[in-house]
């Protein structure tokens, strides 16, 4: 007869120590709880062990002799009543909230449904009595010590550069990875992988959900799968298929070697919604250990599920036990593995009460406080699905955000969209009408052009439309107004002069990116002209269209990419710690000025020509050891004559160009120019003038007409 100790309700979830395991799990309305441990596979049920202890909501029990390596799962009884919200059903097996290691994959079967799954309209009212272990993952006790043995980079934000990517897909093509760990957490801490981070100049790496998740059963039906992995099955547990053959090990060893080379590492959580769905979805854990406590249910129907998130359900934050979960689970992440912050997806269901968003939430609050989780780098994805749900600008300070209207407005600049110029430079200037409340800074603004979800930066220049064919349904799903413009041909082409206009304007949008103020993000791929064959919605594409290609066709973008980080680097007038306002700096010159073609201060006729589609703004350093930049931009489709601003004795070198007949140019103090057509330019003062390409009147460069 196994002996059973009451153990203690905190922390939840399991701790071992030298004696044995502590078991805890909330389900404030559960009458009763059973653990069920299984053999080291997880095939065979050995023992059922009913919890006596019951304190503030919390089972728990301590059993001798259990340690590391354990499998076990839960049953959990209580009444079944859908329509108050009560889905208990004691027939199905459960995971643990905080598994922190699964054991098997979900065998999908209709006994992993808690209702009778085809039994009509109310189906979902009559529960099914037959048992779903066969077919469910189990949880394996882990130790809860660090993996993690370098210290967090912090890099500054008013430094970083963000390189968005997939775990898997990041390195199953990348060709100096060894093919036995591509894929995995260990290929991410290659060295030719971090080597080349490195030289592109990124300083965090943000990946996509590696929290483990579910594979969709309508998506395996089909032959495919979830492979970006937004439908969470565990908020503390890896996804198995990342892990490879150091298990749990890799994560850490893979961040230490990131953090070695200064390269902080970012995930996407996603705590707005778990892979449950609605109240026709699976019952595989939170839904049959406290379906009340951990959803948000419709007031007025609580059979029901208020679909925030667009997936089927949404968690409950306003619960103080599924607000614990999810710090919980945040600080597992930090302290154990090392990771240097968080981008929330749909983070405005996090923040919600009631009767909205709420800012103040205490989700935000708590985390801003928790002397661990507030010091990271927090980015929320300012958007979900519910009423009011897009809140650009309204999450607390210390949080940054996702800025989807830079992306929006960016593409349309450079896409030729007409009456466009006031709402760019305010983009490029950070945003500063969306996040200066609050004395928030610059960086509250993350910049994108691409993200995972849409277009690569290769698909936006070659593709008008959509080509989702591959997703098996028929072309409807994904963006329909993607702001992008294929260049004259739909899809690939050989026609020279396509493809030389689909470079220039890749350059001209991610020069826009890293001479913006705030903080530059990159899709990965973007800097080596990855295509996902005009997919803009890859979410189940585990195969060559979701992966990154790195066969590149234009082996000097990924150089360009690492100039531009560079410049940025070099130039704190790009990345400035205040927001541009045309205040004077200590020397007296103006933060910023803004100027037409012709070298004159922007007027309000100017900024309201809807035709203009030019721009030149004069940056002032922030350190006096520096010198002021010039960015100069031409995106009509036609060359524009430019008049160099007055007020700088002196020279403008150009050290930078989308155009290559402008590269390496000095530039008179007030010279006149024919700057092509879609065309970016950077030029840094130079207070002597040597001999010069240019030393007043017209430079007339390659490239345009």
């Amino acid at each position: 007869m196994r002996k059973v100790l009451p153990g203690s309700a905190f922390p939840l979830g399991v701790t071992v120590d030298d004696k044995g395991a502590n078991f805890a799990l909330f389900s404030d309305n559960a009458s009763g709880v059973t653990l069920c441990l299984f053999d080291r596979f997880g095939v065979t049920e050995m023992e059922r062990i009913p919890l006596r202890e019951c304190t503030n909501g919390v089972w728990h029990c301590y059993l001798p002799g259990v340690g590391r390596g354990q499998v076990y799962g839960w049953r959990v009884h209580g009444p079944w009543a859908p329509e108050a919200g009560h889905r208990f059903n004691p027939n199905k097996l459960l995971l643990d909230p905080y598994v922190r290691q699964l054991v098997g994959d979900i065998r999908w079967n209709d006994t992993l449904y808690g209702y009778q799954i085809g039994a009509g309209d109310d189906a979902d009212l009559i529960m099914d009595e037959r048992d779903s272990a066969t077919f469910m993952p189990k949880a394996r006790v882990v130790a809860g010590t660090p993996m993690v043995t370098t210290q967090h980079p912090h890099v500054s934000w008013a430094k970083t550069v963000i390189y968005e990517g997939h775990t898997r897909g990041l390195t199953m093509l990348h060709p100096l990875v060894p093919q036995t760990i591509r894929g995995t957490f260990s290929a991410l801490g290659q060295p030719e992988f971090v080597d080349y981070l490195v030289r592109l100049g990124i300083t965090a790496l943000e990946l996509l959900p590696v929290q483990a998740f579910l594979q969709d059963r309508h998506l395996v039906d089909t032959g495919l799968s979830n492979y970006w992995g937004y439908n969470t099955l565990g908020f503390f547990a890896p996804e198995p298929r990342y892990l490879g053959d150091n298990g749990l090990e890799s994560i850490g060893e893979a961040v230490d070697l990131l953090h070695q080379a200064g390269i902080e590492v970012i995930l996407d959580v996603v705590y707005n919604h778990t892979c449950e769905g609605n109240h026709l979805g699976p019952m595989l854990s939170f839904k049959g250990i406290d379906n009340a406590s951990y959803y948000r249910l419709l007031p007025d129907n609580r059979r029901y599920y208020d679909n925030l998130s667009g997936c089927g359900n949404a968690l409950n934050t306003d619960h103080p036990r599924v607000l614990q979960m999810v710090l919980d689970s945040l600080r597992l992440w930090a302290s154990v593995y090392g990771i240097d912050g968080f981008r929330f997806d749909l983070a405005t269901t996090l923040g919600r009460r009631p009767n909205g968003f709420d800012p103040g939430h205490a989700f935000f609050n708590a985390i801003l406080q928790d002397p661990l989780l507030g010091g990271l780098k927090l980015i929320a994805e300012p958007w979900d699905v519910g009423p009011g749900g897009y809140q650009l600008g309204s999450f607390p300070p210390g949080f940054s955000e996702w800025n989807g209207d830079y992306r929006d407005k960016v593409r349309g600049f450079w896409c030729g969209e007409e009456g466009l110029l006031p709402s760019f430079a305010t983009r490029v200037a950070a945003s500063q009408d969306i996040f200066a409340e609050g004395r928030r800074r610059p960086w509250s603004s993350v910049n994108f052009i691409t993200a995972h979800d849409g277009f690569s930066l290769h698909d936006l220049v070659t593709y008008n439309h959509k080509h989702n064919e591959a997703n098996g349904e028929d072309n409807r799903d994904g963006h329909d107004d993607n702001k992008s413009w294929n260049c004259g041909v739909e899809g690939e082409t050989d026609d020279r002069a396509v493809n030389a206009l689909r470079r220039r304007q890749k350059r001209n949008l991610l020069a826009t990116l890293f001479l913006s103020q705030g903080v530059p993000m990159v899709l990965a791929g973007d800097e080596c002209s990855n295509s996902q064959d005009g997919n803009n919605n890859a979410y189940c594409q585990d195969n060559r269209i979701g992966w990154v290609d790195w066969s590149d066709d234009d082996p000097t973008l990924p150089t360009f990419v690492a100039r531009l980080a560079d410049l940025r680097k070099k130039h704190s007038a790009l990345s400035r710690p205040e927001f541009l306002t045309g205040a004077r700096n200590e020397m007296g010159q103006p933060d910023v000025v803004w100027f037409n073609n012709h070298g004159e201060r922007m007027t309000e006729q100017d900024w309201e020509n809807p035709h203009s589609k030019c721009l030149t703004l004069r940056l002032a350093p922030v350190l006096e050891s520096e010198a002021p930049l010039l960015i100069m931009l031409n995106a009509s489709h036609v060359a524009v004559r430019f008049q160099i601003p007055p007020g700088h004795p002196g020279d403008w070198e150009v050290v930078l160009a989308t155009d290559e007949g402008l590269e390496d140019v000095r530039l008179g103090g007030e010279a006149r120019f024919a700057m092509p057509a879609r065309t970016v330019v950077l030029a840094e003062w130079r207070e002597q003038s040597p001999t010069s390409a240019v030393a007043g009147g017209i430079l007339r460069a390659s490239g345009y007409g």
